[in-house]
């Protein structure tokens, strides 16, 4: 790892705003609303292909769904404005709307725009192949009854409840048909344009993404729910903490969403600024690939369960970005179990891998995104790793290389993150729990277990059993039964932190509601003259 020349380029930048402060003081525009964060990870801002955290941010405001989510998991219309349900599925009323190109949109664009999330087969259709629609059978399922009406079908594998909350997702983003098939190329749906450009219906339009450099949102004037209050929304990638922390302090940007728990910590009580800390559902993740001949042991996978110091970690670097959580459901949700006993125990750590014929220990890389809180994250793990004899070599990269690497299974072990698409116990672990096909030859990237060659037979068929269950009760029990499965296989896809994002407003940013599944819109922003 080389720390030396990137310490100094962030002194030299850090120095050079410091000193140029006074001179430099300056708010920015009281109609554009001004973002700090990390865009490592946005590789593309197309919704039927993109599902990285910030890209999913960014795509909430260019487009629409049928339907929205809240918060606290409420399900609201959103471009259908009613829905009906019977025994074999769901019926949804689309209200007028016009796609930022003027362009209507009809039952028709709500159609392809599924068909080419599950033609396209990229990871983004996981949400929906996991429960039975797949590129063959979408056309049947989903039709357009008449310009203004929908019908989707169930498969056999889905309530319409759960259905309704896997409609809420980004990946489900309702598309300009006419304006996206103008510039398709080799049958590639688009894609190569989309992953640059917009052709929805939400409350702003992209103007510019230049990767890892910044994106630039101008209101969508004809918007249907009336024009968002922002003229501009400018998202710019600020990946040291401190150069944002000082940003943040000057006025140039109101919000900043990458800050180190120390930086983030000098803004507790502060006048002027206010936080937030969003629970995610999801997790910090410890994906170690099955395929490796180590981490294909059960015994090796408990030894590293206990050889991490977790309340060290949450202690000194995670702070206010995650709680130490083993269990792949956040604990206050209902029918989430007690957390195992994994903890920091160097000798029971050093006897299993002595069981498992290893005591002399081994060498692993770990991989991960070059980002907060991940970087400290995996700095951490290797210290602690070692003291069990099994020493680490990170290698940090960044989203594009990272992510490549999860879904190619190329990787010992790797830092990911994963968020719930409902607040239940299903919403947060069906990834952790779900593999119908382990196969190299399913190539299934978009599965979450998949990346790391785990093989869970009976934990799929149980949680494809939770999905089906319609009396919450029994649903219940199914849930309980799941998470203490998980736990006994000795998962290769280990729980670290249940996740939290935490930011800071400037206090004259209004109406900034961060959502679960940061699907947070904006155009309800404002910003008051005086603070």
């Amino acid at each position: 790892m080389k720390h030396f020349s990137k310490g100094l380029f962030v002194g030299a930048v850090i120095g050079a705003l410091t000193i140029a402060a006074p001179q430099m003081q300056a708010a920015t525009p009281q109609d554009q609303l001004v973002i700090g964060t990390s865009l490592a990870q946005v590789l593309s801002l197309d919704p039927q292909q993109a599902t990285e955290g910030k890209a999913v941010e960014i795509m909430s405001n260019l487009y629409d769904r049928l339907v929205a989510s809240t918060a606290d998991g409420k399900i609201l219309p959103q471009l259908a404005e009613s829905w009906k349900i019977d025994d074999k599925g769901i019926t949804f009323t689309l209200r007028k709307a016009n796609f930022a190109s003027g362009n209507p949109v009809t039952s028709k664009d709500v159609v392809y725009s599924l068909a080419r999330l599950l033609k396209m087969d990229q990871a983004a259709a996981a949400n929906l192949k996991r429960v039975g629609y797949d590129k063959d059978n979408v056309e049947k399922l989903v039709k357009a009854v008449d310009d203004q009406t929908v019908r989707i079908d169930l498969s056999d594998q889905v309530t319409a409840e759960l259905l309704l909350y896997r409609l809420t997702t980004t990946t489900t983003s309702v598309v300009d048909s006419v304006e996206v098939e103008s510039h398709a190329v080799d049958n590639d749906y688009g894609n190569a344009w989309m992953r640059t450009h917009s052709a929805g219906s939400g409350p702003f339009t992209l103007n510019r993404w230049s990767p890892n450099e910044l994106v630039i949102l101008d209101a969508n004037k004809d918007y249907m729910a009336g024009v968002p209050k922002m003229r501009r929304v400018i998202v710019r990638h600020v990946p040291e903490s401190q150069v944002e922390r000082l940003m943040l302090e000057r006025g140039d940007i109101d919000i900043a969403s990458a800050l180190t728990a120390s930086d983030l910590a000098t803004f507790q009580n502060k006048k002027g600024f206010a936080i937030q800390r969003i629970p995610t559902g999801g997790f910090y993740v410890l994906s170690m690939n099955a395929g490796n001949k180590y981490l294909a042991n059960p015994k090796v996978r408990e030894a590293i369960a206990y050889g991490i110091d977790y309340k060290g970690i949450e202690k000194t670097i995670m702070g206010p970005y995650g709680r130490a959580r083993n269990v792949p459901v956040p604990e206050n949700f209902d029918y989430a179990i007690p957390n195992p006993d994994w903890h920091l125990d160097v000798e029971k750590s050093k006897q299993l891998l002595s069981e498992a014929g290893l005591k002399d220990g081994f060498s692993l890389t770990l991989k991960t995104i070059a980002q907060t809180p991940r970087i400290d994250l995996a700095t951490a793990i290797q210290a602690s790793l070692a003291q069990i004899g099994i020493k680490i070599d990170i290698q940090q990269g960044n989203g594009s290389e990272i992510i490549a690497a999860h879904r190619a299974r190329d990787f010992d072990l790797l830092i990911p993150q994963t968020s719930a698409y409902m607040p239940n116990v299903l919403g947060s672990m069906e990834q952790f729990s779900s593999n119908p096909d382990n196969s190299k030859e399913a190539n299934n990237a978009g599965n979450f277990v998949w990346r790391s060659a785990w093989d869970i037979p009976e934990l799929t068929a149980l949680t494809a059993k939770a999905s089906m269950e319609p009396d919450a009760k029994k649903r219940g029990e199914l849930y309980v039964q799941m998470q203490k499965m998980f736990v006994e296989q000795k998962p290769a896809v280990l729980p670290l932190f249940e996740r939290f994002e935490p930011i800071v407003l400037n206090g004259k940013v209004e109406g900034y509601v961060g959502h679960p599944s940061q699907l947070t819109r904006l155009d309800n922003v404002t910003k008051v003259e005086t603070q």
